[in-house]
């Protein structure tokens, strides 16, 4: 199965629209009692479709459990030296730092032992018609990395401070006002 088929499978399976939302002006992101409506921003829509791969790859549902295992390897990976997307990775990170500590660490675990997407360089058409046998065997590292906790932990305390920035800007200007 090539990249492209399994991509198109994951989204009908997650009721998706047939380009993943790249095309769409705004995404959703739910919670659990709200839903925020934000801009597609370009950058958003030019690797939307990665992050969806990376759901394939890794077997990952989209629910926020899922997508706390994502986080973790996209930073385990060393995607967040992507900038913006990178920013959104740590976003994510911090929020499920506070949500589903287990999957995240299970996703980091893995994500330094795999290569970044982004890093293979490969443009789109490339990587859509890949098998995607051959793109997991891409992504394999030669030599297993060990767990550094320090540098987990320094992730961990710089997802925190990217998530909970907006509510801390908010309260200072509380505070000043």
């Amino acid at each position: 199965m090539t990249t492209y088929q399994a991509l198109q499978k994951f989204y009908k399976e997650n009721n998706f629209p047939i380009d993943g939302g790249e095309s769409d002006a705004y995404f959703n992101l739910k919670f659990q009692f709200f839903t925020l409506k934000l801009p597609n921003f370009k950058f958003r829509k030019e690797v939307i479709y990665i992050h969806d791969i990376q759901h394939i790859l890794n077997n990952c549902d989209t629910t926020w459990k899922g997508e706390a295992f994502i986080a973790g390897w996209e930073i385990g990976t060393k995607m967040w030296k992507h900038i913006p997307i990178g920013f959104i990775s740590l976003w994510a990170m911090g929020f499920s730092l506070l949500n589903h500590p287990k999957q995240l660490l299970k996703g980091y675990k893995t994500g330094i032992n795999t290569k970044n997407i982004l890093d293979l360089q490969l443009k789109k058409d490339t990587l859509l018609q890949l098998p995607i046998s051959d793109l997991k065997t891409a992504l394999q590292k030669e030599h297993a990395t060990p767990m550094n906790w320090l540098v987990f932990l320094f992730w961990c305390f710089t997802s925190l401070i990217v998530f909970l920035f907006p509510l801390l800007l908010i309260i200072t200007c509380i505070i000043l006002l």
